[in-house]
């Protein structure tokens, strides 16, 4: 058989193998999706529609509200500074530094889960509470959580920003101004941290090349032989145990 005959007797079996499939799917029945729009007729109507709307911003905010307030801006803001400072480029990697940041602030942020667990979660889902009652027993661990770690100072720019009335307290403030509020002072504080940490590597740096510098070995680069040094240092002081300590004991929970 030549190479063209045999082209066309291929052709032929799965032409034969498509009819085969196509018979066989037509004689099962196949169900029907259909999307359509229709005009609501009274306002309780469009009520799931907005419901559902708000669902799925919330779905699509959720990373950042697991960002923004909580612990995890300090720490994966000071976990960058570590390893910029040990002059590892991408050891450990994002995908380890983000999980154990995760992982960190799931524990830190565990006793406020558990309130909003027992105050707000389980009295809604038992129709002890309503859907209102429950948001706002929600927000209090919250609120109390970022409040523990603002500065006043934050706090007092934030309000004068907002042109709102002064409240009589602290607990009267409302979100829209306690978390910018925190983010700002979380990003301080994690500043202020990864300037610690600096230090020490910077000293190493500083001393690796100015030996270099007198021994006439310019072309060296001076990383290449600071980053054994720097590991040596953070391995002996039991660099990670002293990290993780000193930030889970810096949160007031």
């Amino acid at each position: 058989m030549s190479f063209s005959k045999k082209k066309i007797f291929a052709t032929l079996i799965i032409a034969l193998i498509f009819i085969g499939f196509d018979s066989a799917a037509a004689q099962n029945v196949l169900p029907k999706v259909t999307i359509g729009l229709d005009s609501a007729k009274n306002p309780q109507d469009f009520v799931p529609t907005l419901q559902i709307l708000f669902l799925l911003t919330v779905l699509s905010l959720a990373p950042s509200i697991l960002i923004m307030m909580t612990s995890f801006t300090r720490i994966i803001i000071v976990f960058h500074f570590l390893r910029q400072s040990l002059s590892t480029q991408s050891v450990p990697s994002n995908q380890i530094l983000i999980s154990l940041a995760l992982f960190i602030t799931f524990f830190i942020m565990k006793p406020v889960l558990v309130e909003i667990n027992d105050k707000a979660l389980q009295p809604y889902l038992s129709e002890k509470i309503t859907q209102q009652e429950a948001l706002d027993q929600a927000a209090r661990p919250i609120k109390a959580f970022m409040l523990n770690q603002t500065r006043e100072k934050d706090l007092k720019l934030f309000v004068n920003l907002s042109q709102e009335d002064r409240p009589k307290s602290v607990e009267e403030l409302s979100l829209t101004v306690i978390i910018p509020a925190f983010i700002i002072s979380e990003l301080k504080t994690a500043f202020q941290i990864g300037f610690l940490l600096y230090l020490p590597m910077l000293l190493i740096d500083l001393v690796v090349g100015s030996v270099l510098l007198s021994m006439g070995m310019m072309m060296l680069p001076p990383v290449m032989i600071a980053m054994p040094f720097k590991l040596l240092l953070f391995v002996l002081v039991d660099g990670w145990y002293l990290i993780v300590e000193s930030l889970v004991k810096g949160f007031r929970v």
